[in-house]
């Protein structure tokens, strides 16, 4: 179940910047917010890609189910990130509120019109797609590599870049869900990060071991091996 916050066809001041559309032409665009609690779906795989979404605070996983059953996460989108923006006009994966998630929605149609009469937006629309790319060729050697470790190693680095506040990473999915986005087991996943607390590389914060200290980011980045 999602609840909704807000519609509002007046734009509010500064309300785009973070889709880099900062010019008069926002007048154009209708924007809507909504909370999602703790595993809602946002939208599935196959509907249609009417908008496009920005995570407020929260974060979101988007994932495939194969034909065997098994979960596939392709990419988890946090606080600032946009996602759904597809190449088609359909979702190619499920979206979910990994917690409870508050977005920001778009319709697609507005930016695609606003962005043949601004260069800003349209320049903005293309980096979107360039590292939506970029991540999906990522991901692909990231499932290639060899070992666990490694996998593992070059999530908690991307991770760092990402989360990271205060010398913590406050992460906000599972094992489970980790595990689903590096093609490996729960058990793996576990077997990987105390391995990794046994080399004094990271260390523990709390019953739920998802705050994690990085104590030798260098010897981690070791392990980040390319293929």
């Amino acid at each position: 179940m999602f609840v909704r916050i807000t519609t509002d066809s007046t734009p509010r001041p500064n309300s785009l910047r973070d889709l880099g559309m900062t010019s008069d032409s926002n007048a154009l665009v209708s924007l809507s917010e909504f909370s999602y609690r703790k595993g809602t779906e946002i939208y599935g795989e196959k509907e249609p890609a009417e908008y496009v979404y920005q995570v407020r605070a929260g974060a979101v996983r988007s994932y495939k189910l194969l034909s065997d059953g098994r979960r596939q996460i392709g990419a988890f989108h946090l606080a600032g990130d946009i996602f759904g923006l597809e190449n088609g006009w359909e979702h190619r994966f499920t979206a979910e509120a990994i917690v409870d998630t508050h977005v920001r929605l778009v319709k697609r149609q507005s930016l695609e019109i606003v962005a043949e009469s601004d260069a800003m937006v349209a320049k903005n629309l293309l980096s979107m797609t360039t590292n939506n790319l970029q991540h999906a060729e990522d991901h692909m050697l990231l499932l290639g590599r060899k070992t666990s470790l490694e996998r593992v190693a070059a999530f908690l680095l991307e991770m760092d870049k990402r989360l990271t506040a205060a010398g913590v990473i406050a992460l906000p999915m599972s094992r489970r869900d980790i595990a689903d986005y590096l093609g490996l087991t729960l058990e793996t996943v576990s077997r990987a990060l105390s391995r990794l607390h046994e080399l004094g590389i990271l260390g523990f914060i709390g019953n739920t071991q998802r705050q994690i200290v990085l104590l030798d980011r260098n010897q981690l980045a070791s392990l980040d091996l390319q293929p």
